[in-house]
């Protein structure tokens, strides 16, 4: 037996390694079957290169609990390692990384320590933080002197000890002592859970526990003369070793492609829309599949949809920082070597590949929306309100993707035709242009709510957008920036020889005097700090009363919904609006020649009650006022 000293200057490095890691202490389990994984792979390449003289036999690689003896084990049928190749890999090189980490960590703030934390491959050594003693049994794939099975063993101090052991199989046993305060790593349901979470998708397959299936039992059948089945007990295969994202695209259909998202989100009972498959070998390597969801009217952002891989290990599920912030609405998996296992999520928004990885996916994502758009715009029209919010989000936030999506972003109207950016303006902008020669792009936000507006528009050869998305309100304001001499304007904004103003007025049959005397027995009935009362020679087939709001005053008003509370801290914008009184109506003339003051007070208030009613302002006690009072002038 050999005793020795592991070659360490920092005193009490495991109490060290337990204490700051705590609160990644379920990565042990990933690390020792991530060191498996790769003792089995190295075994095959071995092996493909003729220097393995045994049959690999099967390689599959077990976790073994066992809540008697306190102790997990992680065993493979890989290379093994002889007593020199422990020294070496697990004295010296494993446990340097180990104590850089732990030398990092001295004299520095919390701060700075949770930022290093995760900046090192602890590999073997996290085994510790759940673990008083931890054993290694060995055997090496080579023939020959020195190959003899070798037992290592640490109980959490630089001191070890090697001696040879009986171990019939190549490969390695990892055995670790669980502590008492770690006792919760020894239940079932916590190691499936982490296997699912770390290992799901290994290349090589992970054993654990049994499971319970049905098997059928080979000419039997019962008195219908249907199969019969005995349950039977059989290894549980944790993990899925050939993922579709290792495949090529040519193999798979669209039923795997659905398969597996299932697979990955079992919960989600909603298919996917279409899906990306990534593949790139140059300046990178790059593999996964990324799928859009039915995303709708509602910005749900589930930030753990995307699971970033490094050869098929995982990373984590918090890409946000890693990929662009819209890219986050999408699911699916990213794998790529190029991305380090061992590193906090602020070292990867930093780290240069990420960042390449990150762009490369935005033109991906791009490129296939382009496509789609090309060779199937129906098909994409179809779609269009469940994928919006996406592509609205990345215009607003991503100045690269905004230049490819203006070849195929679209804008709806609201007889449900489907334009894009250039169609739309080639339709409008003849019959759309004010008088500063701009075009106006009307919209609505409520086809059902601002019904009689956008029939006011129509009537008058004008066509309406659908702009009633969760983003919309932002997305104008991007468009405004990028579309050459153009302006939204909200279709009861004001009235619609106003928005769009070309300096053609109808004569008034009130005049200013007229206008003046009827003013303050309307205003007699209204909110002043709310409304303000404008007068207009419209149609006489427009109502008598209209209620609009400003643009600029609705959409301070929509930002401050959006962004939750008042603006600048202030209690908000206050709600204002413009009570435009048609001064072409008869009613209106007929109020002001009304003699009875009651009578005239009734009408006004009954026209303003239903102004109100048509843009959902009226409530409460004053909509059940206009009720009983609109009983009443039926009778």
């Amino acid at each position: 037996m050999q005793e020795g000293k592991i070659n360490v200057q920092t005193e009490n490095i495991f109490p060290i390694i337990k204490k700051f890691l705590y609160s990644d202490h379920e990565i042990f389990l990933r690390e020792l079957v991530s060191n498996a994984v790769d003792a089995t792979q190295k075994l095959k390449t071995l092996a493909s290169m003729g220097k393995v003289s045994d049959e690999l036999g099967d390689l599959t690689i077990q976790v073994i609990a066992d809540k008697e003896a306190k102790t997990i084990t992680i065993r493979d049928r890989g290379i093994g390692m002889t007593a020199d190749e422990i020294d070496k890999y697990i004295n010296q090189i494993a446990f340097s990384g180990a104590e850089e980490f732990v030398n990092k960590f001295k004299n520095k703030s919390e701060a700075e320590q949770n930022a290093i934390i995760g900046h090192f491959g602890l590999g073997f050594y996290s085994s510790f933080m759940v673990s008083d003693k931890v054993e290694i049994f060995s055997k090496t794939y080579k023939k020959g002197g020195a190959t003899k099975a070798v037992r290592w063993e640490c109980d959490g101090s630089p001191n070890y000890t090697i001696e040879e052991t009986d171990k019939s199989e190549r490969g390695t046993d990892i055995v670790l002592h669980i502590s008492d305060e770690e006792k919760d790593f020894l239940e079932e349901s916590k190691i499936l859970e982490l296997l699912n979470k770390y290992s799901k998708f290994l290349p090589v397959p992970i054993q654990f526990g049994k499971e319970k299936n049905q098997e059928k039992v080979e000419g039997e059948k019962d008195k219908d003369g249907n199969d019969v089945y005995k349950e039977v007990e059989t290894d549980r295969i944790i993990n899925n070793s050939d993922p579709i994202w290792k495949k090529a695209p040519a193999d798979l259909s669209d039923e795997e492609y659905k398969n597996f998202y299932r697979e990955l989100y079992p919960m989600n009972f909603e298919e996917p829309l279409f899906h990306i498959h990534l593949n790139v070998d140059y300046p990178f390597n790059l593999t996964g599949v990324l799928y859009f969801p039915k995303l709708k009217k509602n910005l749900e952002v589930q930030k753990d949809k995307i699971q970033l891989y490094s050869n098929q290990v995982f990373v984590t599920d918090s890409v946000e920082g890693i990929v662009p912030e819209f890219l986050t609405l999408l699911h699916g998996v990213i794998d790529s070597p190029d991305i380090p296992l061992n590193v906090s999520r602020s070292y990867l928004q930093s780290d240069r590949n990420v960042k390449k990885i990150s762009n490369h996916i935005t033109k991906k994502v791009a490129d296939k929306l382009e496509e789609i758009f090309k060779n199937n715009r129906e098909d994409l029209e179809a779609k269009w309100d469940d994928i919006k919010v996406f592509i609205e989000y990345g215009m607003i936030s991503d100045e690269k993707f905004s230049e490819k999506a203006m070849k195929f972003a679209l804008l709806k109207n609201t007889d449900g035709k489907h334009y894009t950016f250039e169609e739309y303006n080639a339709q409008v902008k003849e019959a759309q242009k004010d008088k500063d020669n701009k075009v106006v792009y009307l919209y609505s936000t409520d086809k059902d709510e601002q019904y009689s507006y956008i029939q006011a528009a129509k009537d008058r050869g004008y066509d309406v957008l659908e702009m009633d998305g969760v983003l919309d309100n932002h997305f104008i304001n991007t468009l405004e920036q990028k579309l050459t001499d153009v302006q939204f304007k909200r279709v009861d904004a004001d009235t619609i020889d106003k928005l769009i103003d070309k300096d053609e007025k109808l004569p008034s049959k009130l005049d200013e005097k007229q206008q003046e005397e009827l003013k303050p027995v309307i205003e007699k009935n209204i909110n002043k700090e709310k409304f303000t009362v404008v007068f207009e020679s419209l149609s006489e087939t427009e109502s008598p009363i209209i209620i609009t709001q400003s643009e600029f005053m609705r959409r301070m008003k929509d930002m401050e919904k959006l962004g939750g509370g008042g603006m600048m801290g202030m209690g908000g914008f206050p709600e204002t609006f413009n009570l435009v009184v048609n001064s072409n109506h008869p009613l209106v003339t007929e109020v002001l020649e009304e003699k009875e003051e009651e009578v005239q007070q009734a009408k006004v208030k009954q026209m303003y009650d239903l102004a109100l009613l048509s843009q959902s302002l009226l409530k409460g006690k004053e909509l059940a006022d206009f009720i009983k009072r609109s009983f009443s002038l039926i009778k």
